[in-house]
């Protein structure tokens, strides 16, 4: 609205009953999408019905023609409410936009505040306009009853765009009606109403992620006030295909109205999006910037089972934010059974636990079958049940979990030959088999393909087809597969679990909790009972199983996290209120990284270094290596490392081309190190314009290196934002030795060393014997190596190395490699040979007034 608009709202009195629809609803409202009644809007005369007409007035038509009085002026004041006469046909010409709500202005503006409600003053005719074109109009919010949200979900027009609905939402919204959790909207929204904080428990199908959000949409209705509601998830995929489920079901256009945020990708308009679904990681970066959540009027903690690190942290952020802001609502939810815990914790305004809502699910008998005996090979074993399925079960659809990408897409391979060699076996008798991967990093219009249906029987009277959906832990919970009723689950998932003592982090393949199998076994039966088939034995799953995962922040890194803490004014790490408070030895570990990183100063203040590491969305150390870069005049080739370290495994290895695969890989390896490999294949792919056919050659993920090239695009912004310097040198040479300094400034705690005697490599200061992995492109065996990854299989692994020079870790990183301080042992040796080849004379440490963790940078 301009100015005119602003003139003409003098004067008119606002009806409490009219919510945010009143005259003097907010200024931001005017830009924002949705159903309010603008403040300011001249009313003219309504087309005159009676209780045998049907007034239709379409939005942006405007009646016109006898009785319907002069066109408004800008000046003109609010007219009275026309009184209602015999019906005359009414004519209609195009108007603008806002012609309804001029309409429905003039109704509202009838009583002169005189506290009446509106539907008290209307016809029935007149209440078919607002009930049919406007379904939200005149609510409040936060105090929607089910039956409004219903008319608003049945009426011909969506009331967030004011266009009719189309075909397709009519069949969507028949689908939701049957969902569990679209029964009990009346008892959701009662307790939504009357409670700021809310624990719910719903089993997977209910349509807690779908619809929850929608429901308290229509409640809150936060687009008539510039707010948002978030709805968090652990996992990107979710978050990513949630958004477009939801779209869908609310008629509206994908990253406009309702939108999602992961990392490296935000598809949300922050003018008109008024649902956000995100990670939990996100939100958490939210928080550095905007500590109140102000952006959201209501905030929900889907699937908070998982216990991810950043969902703990979230939980113990908004404890005291919900205090600090009374209008801020929150939604807790879970798919297991250990909500007491969430509800006793936020416990916020008494004694008294959060209300607890529970929601059941849509399941059919699931019968559930062991192995007489362990499988050796859990894979094998998982692609056997498969094909066993197959042949011999009825229809219906399959999912097998397992751990990673590489399983999944091996599997995938293996499964697809053998149903290809069963049917030229035997094509009356087996039907055609679809595999489908599901795993985090896979792209989405791939990821979509778990929703297509089967194939059908590629000739009359053959067995029809089936899909397999192989997936890692993703589809226990946080999607919900149609079709399925064979699920085959190994018992396995991959768990972050680091050491603190050795300050490694690994993703190990761990055992399943017993939840995570009922989970696993639930999914068998949402449409039909089912089978489930467990690839160990009853007796393992009763003995060896722990009943709940360990949560997320007692297994991992905290460094990442202690940084966000600290950015958003948090001193007292050991007082924070967790969920689980992290062992002491683990928050200590990240406090002794980022001091020496020079992102903390000695009393554990937030340095400027520090708080601008804090701002990208990268872990400590590769945030730190990016800052410095300019110093070493290698800022641009820096930014593609780190992109590339941020993607998935850019190599593929085919098992029927491995020696394909690895020519390719060393045509393209750089003799210094992985790191500058990564490099060179970057800048191969974008000299070969981003040619498909020629990463599918030279056996490159081609969906890795586009991932890494929008990564890098977004990590430029970040870095044109703080006016860090994009540059580079010409010396080649001198350039590959400066790239390999500046990873030195990021990772000088991940070192190893090559003991002479034994031959063998052993990190520094923690003495962890240590062995090159066998993919590393390293020439020869350095004696010094950098390293990003640590693998721990049968043997102790170090992957993604490159070569570094002792000297640079005396001058890159004094205060770390101190050798007054340094234990004794032959690194410790080796070091000072290096000093004093260097310096002439052993290291006595007068040079440790340099910046700490970054020497002379």
């Amino acid at each position: 609205m301009g100015k005119k608009g602003k003139k003409s709202a003098k004067g008119v009195q606002s009806d409490s009953s009219m919510g945010p629809y009143q005259a003097d609803a907010p200024a931001h409202a005017q830009d924002r999408p949705g159903v309010y009644l603008h403040p300011g809007l001249v009313a003219s005369a309504q087309p005159r019905a009676g209780p045998s007409s049907s007034v239709q007035v379409e939005p942006g038509i405007m009646p016109t023609g006898p009785g319907a009085g002069p066109a408004p002026s800008a000046k003109a004041k609010p007219a009275k409410a026309a009184k209602i006469k015999a019906p005359r046909p009414p004519t209609y010409v195009q108007q603008g936009p806002e012609s309804l709500a001029d309409s429905l202005a003039k109704l509202s503006l009838g009583d002169k505040g005189k506290g009446r409600r509106i539907s008290e003053s209307l016809s029935a005719a007149e209440l078919d306009i607002i009930k049919t074109k406007e379904p939200l109009y005149g609510l409040v919010h936060r105090k929607v009853p089910g039956s409004r949200v219903r008319l608003a979900l049945e009426s011909d027009v969506n009331p967030f765009t004011r266009k009719p609905h189309t075909a397709q939402y009519k069949q969507i919204l028949e689908a939701r009606k049957k969902l569990p959790v679209y029964a009990q909207m009346d008892e959701f929204l009662d307790m939504f109403k009357e409670n700021q904080v809310i624990v719910m428990v719903g089993e997977t199908g209910s349509g807690k992620t779908t619809q929850i959000p929608q429901f308290i949409a229509f409640s809150d209705l936060p687009h008539t006030r510039g707010k948002m509601v978030a709805c968090t998830q652990p996992r990107r995929v979710a978050a990513m295909s949630v958004a477009k489920r939801v779209a869908d079901e609310l008629d509206v256009q994908l990253g406009r109205h309702v939108g999602y945020s992961i990392r490296f990708e935000d598809m949300t308009d922050p003018a008109t999006t008024f649902l956000k679904y995100m990670t939990d990681g996100m939100l958490l970066r939210e928080a550095m910037n905007d500590p109140n959540f102000s952006r959201y009027s209501t905030i929900i903690l889907d699937e908070a089972h998982e216990r991810t690190l950043a969902t703990d942290i979230l939980m113990g952020l908004l404890k005291n934010v919900v205090k600090r802001r009374p209008d801020l609502k929150l939604v807790v939810t879970s798919a297991t059974l250990d909500a007491v815990k969430f509800q006793n914790y936020f416990s916020v305004r008494s004694n008294r636990p959060a209300p607890l809502l529970k929601i059941p699910g849509r399941l059919h008998p699931v019968e559930v079958f062991y192995t007489r005996e362990p499988e050796p090979d859990y894979v094998e074993a998982a692609m056997r049940t498969v094909l066993m399925i197959h042949r011999a079960e009825g229809p219906g659809d399959i999912l097998l979990f397992l751990t990673g990408e590489e399983e999944i897409e091996d599997a995938c391979r293996k499964i697809k030959f053998e149903v290809d060699d069963l049917i030229k076996q035997d094509p009356g008798g087996v039907g055609p088999l679809v595999c489908v991967p599901l795993y985090s990093t896979l792209p989405t219009t791939l990821q979509q393909k778990i929703f297509d249906p089967p194939p059908g029987s590629t000739r009359p009277n053959r067995p029809p087809g089936r899909k397999v959906v192989v997936s890692t832990n993703i589809a226990e919970t946080s999607l919900t597969i149609d079709g399925i009723v064979y699920v085959v689950d190994p018992g396995f998932s991959k768990q972050k679990v680091y050491n603190p003592r050795i300050r490694v982090e690994s993703l190990l393949v761990s055992p399943i909790s017993k939840a995570s199998a009922q989970q696993r076994a639930g999914r068998a039966g949402r449409t039909r009972p089912g089978k489930c088939f467990r690839l160990y034995t009853e007796k393992d799953f009763v003995r060896e199983l722990e009943e709940y995962a360990h949560p997320e922040i007692l297994r991992s890194n905290l460094a990442n996290t202690v940084l966000e803490l600290v950015k958003l004014g948090i001193r007292d790490l050991v007082k924070f209120d967790y969920v689980d408070a992290p062992a002491p030895e683990t928050v200590m570990r990240a406090l002794e990284l980022l001091n020496y990183l020079g992102a903390l100063d000695d009393d554990g203040n937030l340095t400027p270094l520090g708080s601008m590491m804090a701002d990208f969305p990268l872990d400590p150390q590769l945030a730190k290596m990016l800052i410095v870069s300019p110093e070493l005049k290698c800022s641009n080739e820096i930014l593609t490392i780190t992109a590339m370290m941020s993607v998935p495994n850019v190599w593929l290895r085919p098992p029927n081309r491995l020696r394909e695969a690895d020519a390719a890989k060393a045509m393209l390896t750089i003799p210094d190190g992985d790191h500058l490999t990564l490099l060179n294949v970057y800048d191969e792919y974008i000299q070969n314009r981003w040619d498909k056919n020629w990463a599918w050659n030279n056996y490159l993920n081609q969906r890795a290196l586009a991932q890494a090239e929008n990564v890098r695009k977004q990590l430029q912004r970040s870095m044109e934002r703080f006016e860090i310097e994009s540059i580079s040198l010409t010396d080649t040479k001198k350039l590959y030795v400066n790239i390999r300094q500046a990873l030195v400034v990021g990772f000088f705690m991940q070192v190893a060393h090559r003991e002479a005697e034994s031959g063998g490599y052993v990190t520094v200061k923690d003495n962890q014997a240590v062995a090159l992995h066998p993919s590393c492109g390293s020439e020869g065996q350095p004696e010094w190596v950098l390293f990003n990854e640590f693998v721990l299989t049968a043997r102790s692994y170090i992957r993604t190395v490159s070569e570094v020079k002792p000297e640079w870790l005396l001058e890159l990183a004094p205060m770390y490699y101190d050798l007054k301080t340094f234990p004794d042992g032959e690194t410790k040796r080796a070091l000072q040979r290096a000093a004093n080849k260097k310096y002439g004379t052993p290291n006595d440490g007068k040079r440790s007034g340099k910046r700490k963790g970054g020497g002379k940078i």
